[in-house]
């Protein structure tokens, strides 16, 4: 039910900022909520994964691309993530969640989530992901032109993800 309230927050706070390019990052506040924490008493580690889906929502909200997907019944995916944690968000902290397109190449879009709290990364995370529809995958050409706004393909990926890849090559 949290979730249900926190997207509400996303969606409405969206509806009032500008609208944003594909490749732009978005920020977006957030706190805490005891039922976010484990028997640590810090945030839950899959707690993380789903706050981070809020970031996603927003850079959808906020660059446009919602009504296309409802309209074409188009979907996110996730295919893989890693997080790294470095420090520990308690209950009722205010921190923020970055979250940006690092990188994509005809399939994947590589997006990067970034918690953040007084200035300090608490948590950093990489994830692939695509769009589907009823048929299978929409190409990240396609998504891209929905939002009116084309990006430019990118260059070569960057070593983050070069890196990534590489490890992830050995989990088949």
């Amino acid at each position: 039910m949290y979730v249900l309230f926190r997207l509400l927050y996303v969606v409405l706070r969206a509806r009032r900022l500008p609208r944003l390019a594909p490749t732009d990052e978005v920020v977006t506040p957030l706190f805490t909520f005891p039922n976010d924490l484990d028997l640590n008493l810090h945030v839950n580690n899959g707690r993380y994964l789903t706050i981070m889906d809020l970031g996603r929502y927003d850079l959808i909200l906020r660059t446009g691309l919602f009504p296309m997907m409802r309209q074409k019944g188009w979907y996110p995916v996730l295919s893989t993530g890693s997080i790294r944690f470095r420090r520990s968000l308690r209950a009722f902290q205010r921190f923020t969640l970055s979250t940006r397109i690092v990188w994509w190449d005809e399939k994947w879009f590589f997006i990067e989530h970034v918690f953040r709290a007084g200035g300090e990364v608490y948590a950093r995370a990489l994830v692939k992901g695509l769009f589907r529809d009823p048929a299978g995958n929409v190409s990240v050409a396609r998504m891209l032109e929905a939002t009116g706004r084309p990006a430019t393909a990118p260059g070569p990926p960057p070593e983050i993800v070069r890196t990534w890849l590489a490890a992830e090559a050995g989990f088949h």
